[in-house]
């Protein structure tokens, strides 16, 4: 009996520590999956040396209400949390890059882990002349969403998919910004994906 309650209180004691790491609840929530996004090709291996997020690509998690409020300029990528800053390092503006025709319709794909009341998907794109070997900021992306994906507080499938156009007039590597928006919680979901126009 005492060895199962040892056992317990160190799995609690794991759990704690996990939602501690990553800044959030321990369960797992959602990332892009098309456009691929970062954490997508840190989990399925095409990039390594993610850190945390190699095991946890849907919890990049933070404050909702971008771009005026939501993680600062630099932690973007990261949704502002220190546990999967590797999203945030440009690597030099070598991430792998989506091929994609501007002003082309898209299916954008998310793959859910959690599913939650949703407010909204917003997407962004980085603007013309932007510097892809630097951290992300709000200066480097075009002020509106190119394409907003209302839910009115209904839960997405595990496979979410939102039909949408890309931007228009994009030439080069870009870098589109997913921003999934919690309904009841403070909380939205960060996904960048590296692409090329």
């Amino acid at each position: 009996m005492r060895k199962r309650i040892t056992a317990a209180a160190v799995g609690l004691g794991l759990g704690a520590a996990a939602m501690f790491f990553t800044g959030n609840s321990a369960q797992g929530h959602g990332f892009s999956t098309d456009p691929a996004s970062r954490q997508a090709n840190c989990a399925d291996g095409t990039v390594t040396g993610c850190g945390a997020v190699e095991n946890e690509p849907q919890s990049v998690e933070g404050p909702k209400g971008f771009p005026e409020a939501g993680p600062e300029d630099g932690s973007i990528c990261a949704g502002g949390n220190e546990g999967f800053k590797e999203l945030d390092d440009p690597r030099g503006g070598d991430w792998p890059a989506n091929k994609l025709d501007a002003g082309a319709a898209h299916t954008f794909k998310w793959s859910m882990t959690a599913m939650h009341s949703t407010t909204d998907f917003s997407f962004y794109v980085t603007k013309d002349g932007w510097d892809p070997a630097e951290p992300l900021t709000r200066a480097d992306l075009e002020p509106e969403p190119f394409l907003k994906v209302p839910m009115n507080g209904d839960k997405p499938p595990a496979e979410w998919t939102g039909e949408g156009k890309l931007p228009e007039g994009k030439s080069g590597r870009h870098l589109i910004l997913g921003v999934w928006t919690i309904a009841d919680t403070a909380n939205a979901f960060y996904s960048c994906s590296d692409v090329e126009f």
